[in-house]
């Protein structure tokens, strides 16, 4: 082991000015804290070669555990301590904010609200441009800087027939390719295990379903490469209704998974006469004999229903 190895390892003996200047010390935490918040001496630390940090116990509310830290030192084979800076710090068993985490990072699904804007970083692993080239022509066309430059040098005119905009911005915008950048395969993928996470198979509610997404009618799949796992659900009594959903997925709504048969209908009535029936009100009268006499037809009666 060297020397310096050595030296490195073990714990340097303060200055013996440096450490008596405690008054020196304690006088310059006044000066920096408010009066009364500066408690008892607590220790020395030598940082160097006659230089010395005194600690002093900081009595400020909210500050329990904290320190002041006074600095002095002086010069090679001199007497005079002279102040080097004086700061306050936490102890070690100080009691600290929660580290700084940058808001990007702080942000959380659903902590958006109605005006809020959330910025987007220009090189967004999740996102490409929506189309490819430079919204410049050509090197080789009638308007390219490179000619026109050129143009410039021999004192010629230069006639523009293209738009200020590029051709391909202008085209993209002309069919509706308004978006300057789309999904990288970066995003696809992140945004593919969010969705798996929350409503994938192995989920518990597609574990228990009978069936899984890909054969419900009440799914709609999605456009692009993630048609081929994902879709939205459109069951309004699904627990995914207007969610993402994998095709694994699955729940107790499923389409199929339990088609309530028609109720019968009742056959029509069937009528074997559309003619009254008549019903004597009172009981017919019988002769000595016990036989009832029969009964008298009315002539007129049978002629106005029409029959002989």
């Amino acid at each position: 082991m060297s020397a310096a190895t050595t030296r490195s390892r073990t714990p340097r003996t303060p200055d013996r000015l440096c450490a008596e200047a405690v008054g020196l010390a304690r006088e310059a935490a006044e000066e920096a804290a408010a009066p009364g918040v500066v408690g008892e001496h607590t220790g020395v630390v030598a940082e160097g070669d006659r230089v010395v940090t005194h600690f002093f116990t900081a009595e400020e509310p909210g500050y329990r555990g904290w320190r002041w830290a006074v600095t002095v030192t002086r010069a090679s084979r001199a007497k005079n301590v002279t102040l080097d800076e004086t700061v306050l710090l936490p102890g070690p068993d100080a009691v600290l904010a929660p580290e700084w985490v940058p808001w990007s990072e702080r942000l959380r699904p659903g902590d958006m609200g109605p005006g809020d804007l959330l910025p987007t970083e220009q090189d967004d692993l999740r996102l490409e441009p929506g189309y490819t080239g430079e919204d410049e022509p050509p090197p080789n066309s009638a308007v390219s800087h490179d000619m026109a430059d050129h143009l410039d040098a021999e004192d010629a005119d230069l006639t523009t027939r293209t738009p200020s905009r590029g051709a391909i911005s202008a085209v993209a915008e002309e069919i509706g390719l308004r978006r300057a950048r789309v999904l990288s395969r970066y995003g696809l993928h992140t945004a593919a295990d969010r969705w798996e996470e929350e409503f994938g198979a192995k989920t518990p509610m597609a574990q228990a379903a009978p069936a899984s997404c890909v054969s419900c009618g009440f799914l709609e799949p999605l456009s692009g490469s993630l048609r081929q796992a994902f879709g939205v659900c459109a069951n309004e009594f699904s627990p995914a209704d207007g969610r993402v959903v994998s095709l694994a997925f699955g729940c107790g709504g499923h389409s199929e998974a339990a088609v309530m048969p028609k109720p019968p209908r009742p056959a029509a009535p069937v009528l074997d006469s559309m003619a009254p029936d008549a019903f004597p009100l009172h009981s017919a009268r019988t002769d000595e004999g016990g036989s009832v006499p029969p009964a008298s037809t009315d002539e007129s009666a049978a002629e106005d229903l029409g029959h002989s």
